[in-house]
């Protein structure tokens, strides 16, 4: 909150311009920490982890293939983006194919961003709160879509994009802690290796693997 408040007196919210776009003027390492934690979070602490713990390093295929894709999005489709004058991809769409692939698209990615990403990120972020705090999953989800609610609406764009900043610190640091404290306490990557079976160690499973085929 101390962020928002902060970004609302440095940006402010006069103007739709303001609010939805932080005003034009975000920094560059801003909008990367901002991808960044808009692209990783709880669903990957617990979810991804947990299925990198069952499975190994065959499950990080999934986050490595979208290298290359998030590469062909910004030196192939934003200059595109850029010509057109355009911030989102509805909008890109409206002025390519008309008003009402704008609006199904709109709703398309609302109903599936709810449904597959916003509703596992609470999930697991609910996860984490009840083993910290005891709290049960529906107090925790609740008090986690709450407070995204109060910073978001309040500060507009330009609050997300730096509170993502400081979650994206937290997470990193997290991580390498997690890393660090993990591999301690497996003995090293040694005894990492003599705890989990050798597959787990393939980035490539065989293309019979019920899970992962390559």
């Amino acid at each position: 909150f101390g962020v928002t408040i902060q970004v609302n007196k440095a940006v402010g919210s006069r103007n739709s311009k303001d609010y939805f776009l932080a005003g034009g003027h975000v920094h560059w390492w801003a909008i990367g920490f901002s991808l960044f934690a808009s692209n990783l979070g709880t669903d990957h602490l617990v979810g991804l982890a947990g299925s990198g713990a069952a499975g190994g390093l065959a499950v990080g295929n999934y986050e490595l293939s979208a290298c290359s894709i998030l590469l062909v999005l910004g030196w192939v489709f934003v200059p595109y983006y850029l010509a057109f004058d355009v911030c989102t991809v509805p909008e890109f769409l409206e002025k390519r194919f008309g008003h009402g692939l704008r609006m199904f698209f709109t709703w398309l990615t609302i109903v599936s961003t709810i449904v597959t990403k916003i509703a596992v990120t609470i999930f697991a972020g609910g996860i984490v709160l009840k083993e910290l705090l005891g709290w049960n999953i529906y107090l925790s989800s609740t008090v986690l879509l709450l407070l995204t609610t109060v910073y978001t609406v309040s500060g507009g764009l330009a609050a997300v994009v730096y509170t993502e900043v400081l979650q994206s610190i937290i997470l990193i640091v997290g991580s390498i802690s997690l890393l660090y404290f993990g591999m301690t306490a497996a003995g090293g990557l040694e005894g990492l290796q003599k705890s989990l079976p050798e597959s787990h160690f393939r980035v490539l499973k065989p293309v019979d693997h019920p899970d992962f085929p390559w």
